[in-house]
């Protein structure tokens, strides 16, 4: 392994993440924020908790009770008046929906001064869900979204119809007390009606969208699903201000920032990244073949999120994925690294945040017993990247904007 592309990889990714913590910018949405009857606290997300214990820490005692909704193990302490949980994802769980219970009972029977101070990050499609068919039926749908490598918005253009909390309907539950949404954005292009499936937004897709879904990836669902998502969502909302205070646009340009104080020369490739990860860290790994003989230092950036194809009973995740299917393509190239990961500090069903490759990993590989090819075909990314060194592990960071891929070239 390139130590120094290595260290310069982990700095990058230590950099990156802590310039998009939501502590400051859900300070700024709160500021001048008016209160003038009872203050609920919602919060749902990945980074619900950091979201949570800021506006906390702003508000104190103004809040008069609140529920936090996240993923297991990122709950770092307790937040005065609320009630934290642990809950499912990508998959939801019981704590999925014991966690949003609490939140509609908290929410019902409010007056029109009162305030519901709505905490979105992403994760919450998963982690924030009241499902309108059997719970197991839910995680089924849920499952099979994933496993056919649908991407964000399609699955949650499904999976908003079969909730009664998704596609807007949190906020009629809330209603008449008016909700303060301050989100933080993990879906590219912002859409406010995706990000955590939209429960506090008007919904943009239809009932045909929904459909269309199913139809183009094979999904058989029961009668009863098949009914909700021809029922329409709401399509306007008169109780609901939201700021957006984060996104990936941000991730990719402190990813810049840090590449350029190493010395490297950032070219922003995309904030839009959206295919599948194999694909990402083959064309990753082709740039750098490129440009093999540049006189000047270069880091290409792609933020965005890409998909997994499950074609084998292996662990991994997206990102782990980009920098394997890189390694083969830079293979033997002493001065160039992939790496990719995840802002939330999880990729996939793992504790790793993503994944590193640079021109020794097939080497390295091959002296394990192990091939990149096979490796990707069993989506066994974690395993193999585990054995040569190639992890990144932050834990979990307390922000959610999406991933970053960079592609390093280091001039000799």
């Amino acid at each position: 392994m390139n130590q120094l592309l290595r260290s310069h990889a982990d700095r990058i990714v230590r950099e990156s993440v802590a310039a998009v913590l939501p502590d400051a910018a859900v300070r700024r949405a709160l500021t001048g924020m008016a209160f003038p009857g009872r203050v609920l606290l919602v919060a749902a997300g990945k980074a619900a908790w950091q979201m949570a214990k800021t506006a906390a820490d702003c508000l104190g005692s103004r809040i008069e009770r609140g529920v936090v909704a996240t993923k297991y193990g990122h709950v770092m302490g307790p937040i005065e008046n609320c009630a934290c949980f642990e809950a499912g994802h990508p998959v939801p769980d019981a704590n999925s929906f014991r966690g949003t219970r609490a939140a509609l009972d908290l929410t019902a029977g409010l007056a029109a001064e009162d305030t519901v101070l709505f905490l979105l990050s992403g994760g919450g499609s998963a982690l924030f869900e009241d499902p309108l068919v059997p719970e197991e039926e839910l995680k089924d749908i849920t499952a099979r979204l994933l496993a056919c490598g649908a991407d964000i918005v399609e699955m949650n253009t499904v999976r908003k119809r079969l909730s009664a909390v998704k596609g807007g309907r949190f906020a009629l539950h809330a209603a008449p007390a008016r909700v303060e949404a301050v989100v933080l954005s993990d879906i590219l292009g912002d859409p406010l009606d995706m990000i955590a499936s939209g429960p506090a937004c008007p919904d943009s897709s239809t009932s045909e969208d929904a459909l269309r879904v199913c139809d183009k990836y094979g999904l058989h669902l029961s009668d009863t699903a098949l009914a909700l998502l021809r029922r329409e969502t709401p399509k306007s909302l008169d109780n609901v201000h939201t700021q957006i205070t984060g996104s990936v646009r941000e991730l990719c340009a402190a990813a810049s920032a840090s590449c350029r104080q190493l010395g490297y020369e950032p070219v922003l490739l995309t904030d839009r990244l959206c295919c599948q990860a194999r694909e990402a860290g083959s064309f990753l790994a082709s740039i750098l073949r490129t440009h093999a003989e540049s006189r000047k230092s270069l880091a290409f950036i792609a933020g965005g999120e890409t998909v997994v194809k499950l074609t084998g009973r292996g662990l991994g995740g997206r990102n782990q994925e980009i920098a394997l299917a890189a390694a083969s393509g830079i293979a033997g190239m002493k001065n160039a690294a992939v790496f990719s990961v995840g802002s939330d500090g999880t990729d996939g069903p793992t504790d790793a945040a993503g994944g590193y490759a640079d021109g020794d990993t097939c080497a390295a590989l091959a002296s394990a017993g192990l091939s990149a090819d096979a490796v990707l075909r069993d989506n066994d990314a974690y395993h193999a990247l585990q054995a040569v060194g190639g992890l990144i592990v932050t834990g979990p960071t307390g922000t959610n904007v999406n991933d970053v891929a960079v592609a390093l070239l280091r001039a000799e």
